[in-house]
């Protein structure tokens, strides 16, 4: 009999782990997923045809190893040329309307040129934060000498790193931490910078700095730049599935299934048993069904690791139970707007289409609004819009809690004030409005506060079950980015192939610079 493999959860790790169970050993995976879709937050949701990518994922890695596999998964199609990339249309309207072969051309990755900034003071500045004409301009000559004082104090005196507010001023002076990073940032976590763990910023944010921004702004200039010296949130390009980030663990699902695997939608695990040291069976069921238990030689969990220990039961001791049951998120709630055009006109050096602001992403840093971040779908892939020439689809995202007024707020009510929001600030016109749409995402961001600083509690206690590994975002309750879920994956099958009984290799991801990178080049 083949060993089997319970894998919970078919987001980005989930899928990774199965897909590499089967190309590398013989153990038989079994998803559950108890949504409708794979992908997790990494789905691309339908709207009429408009295609909709939830908070935007870039796909870059430093791991060559995780590129590698996603364009074997969905390969670069051909090299764009370099008005393509300026446009950020690495693929013609002609092309899309008169595709040889669209099955072939469907499955394939875009290159994308990166452009994203901050709208503050109902001005563009750079994101990241650079020091550039625009930014003095901007900020004005008093503003920037005492943004260039704090920073200078900075570099003088640094802060014991208590806090995530301590991160970034050590990193770019109080001046400009306040200007830039504390509103956005307690938008997003809905909480006082002062009271976030800094682990956060050395998860997010890692080496970015004053320094290192004018180390990239020089080598830009230069033409010295390496992605694989850059700093993530520096980097100027990325690759991007046609259809969006779904697309891509659409086909690793179905590449899946064609191998043997299984995968069963709408699914949960209701109970996790355990025998000595390792989980026994998992309780599982799908809808309304009577219950399913299933023996597996290998859990692999990517599910909130609060509701882990949760569904373990009595056995966890009472330390790892609060701990866990501390455990916080944020979610949030994203409304998808169809126009007949944007407000904002492209002021770059880039030419567009219909004259749109070339954008990605526009960070809102505005007061009196609630509204966190845009992103304008037209410029990740022409063809997330279904009438790429004549609308301007964009994604209006809210940071929340589940159970908090914005999270309750009916569709229309949420929908109306998200159009009032962005006609405020000058982003739209309430007239170009053509149709609307909103989803919610629960669970979205692991939170760096709460009782996270005694997580070490709950990894201690479910390292100790030879089968069971946690893995991705939320199953190891880690801001990660989605490469780093999937090199998680690629550990764990790794270290099941390798009878490696530590765990310690998939915790270290996304702790050093490198991402390990160097162990599978």
């Amino acid at each position: 009999m083949k060993k089997t493999a319970l894998i919970i959860g078919a987001g980005p790790a989930g899928l990774t782990a199965a897909y590499f169970l089967l190309k590398q050993t013989d153990i038989f995976p079994i998803i559950i997923e108890q949504e409708s879709f794979v992908g997790g937050i990494s789905a691309t949701q339908d709207y009429k045809n408009n295609k909709m990518d939830m908070g935007g994922h870039r796909f870059f890695s430093k791991s060559q190893r995780v590129m590698d596999w996603w364009e074997e998964i969905l390969p670069l199609q051909g090299a764009p040329s370099k008005d393509d990339i300026l446009l950020n249309r690495a693929v013609s309207l002609s092309q899309k309307e008169n595709a040889p072969d669209p099955e072939k051309e469907d499955k394939v990755m875009l290159e994308r040129k990166r452009f994203s900034r901050i709208y503050y003071l109902r001005r563009f500045f750079d994101y990241p934060v650079s020091l550039s004409l625009n930014t003095i301009w901007g900020l004005g000559p008093m503003k920037m000498a005492k943004i260039c004082v704090s920073y200078a104090k900075a570099i003088m005196y640094k802060r014991p790193e208590n806090s995530l507010e301590d991160f970034f001023i050590n990193r770019f002076g109080k001046e400009l931490y306040l200007t830039f990073f504390k509103d956005y940032t307690e938008k997003l976590w809905g909480i006082q910078c002062s009271q976030i763990s800094s682990e956060w910023g050395a998860q997010r944010v890692k080496g970015i700095s004053i320094r290192k921004i004018c180390v990239d702004m020089v080598c830009s200039f230069l033409r010295l730049k390496n992605k694989k010296n850059t700093e993530t949130s520096l980097i100027d390009s990325f690759i991007y599935p046609k259809y969006g980030p779904g697309h891509l663990w659409q086909e690793v699902a179905n590449q899946i299934k064609a191998m043997g695997g299984e995968i069963r939608l709408c699914t949960k695990a209701v109970e996790l048993k355990t025998q000595e040291e390792k989980i026994s069976e998992v309780i599982v069921q799908k809808g309304n069904a009577a219950l399913e238990t299933i023996s597996a030689d290998y859990v692999l969990s990517t599910m909130p690791v609060k509701e882990l220990i949760e569904k373990m039961g009595d056995v966890v001791p009472e330390k790892v139970k609060k701990v866990a049951e501390g455990l916080l998120y944020r979610d949030f709630r994203t409304i998808g707007l169809l126009l007949r055009n944007l407000k904002l006109k492209n002021k770059t050096k880039y030419k567009t289409v219909n004259h749109i602001i070339h954008d990605t992403w526009i960070y809102i840093q505005e007061k009196g609004v609630r509204l966190g971040r845009v992103q304008i779908f037209n410029n990740w892939s022409p063809y997330l819009v279904n009438d790429f020439k004549n609308t301007v689809w964009i994604g209006l995202e809210y940071f929340c809690k589940e159970g908090d007024d914005l999270w309750e707020m009916s569709q229309e009510d949420f929908i109306k004030m998200g159009i009032e929001e962005a006609s405020k600030i000058g982003l739209i016109d309430e007239e170009s409005v053509l149709d609307a749409c909103s989803f919610k995402v629960p669970k979205a961001y692991p939170a760096y506060f709460g009782s996270y600083s005694s997580f070490d509690e709950i990894k201690n206690y479910v390292n100790k079950f030879d089968n069971l590994y946690l893995m991705g975002r939320n199953g190891m309750h880690r801001y990660n980015n989605m490469d780093h879920s999937v090199l998680t994956a690629m550990t764990v099958v790794d270290n099941i192939k390798g009878g490696v009984v530590s765990k310690e290799n998939i915790w270290s991801i996304n702790t050093e610079e490198e991402y390990h990178e160097k162990k599978h080049i």
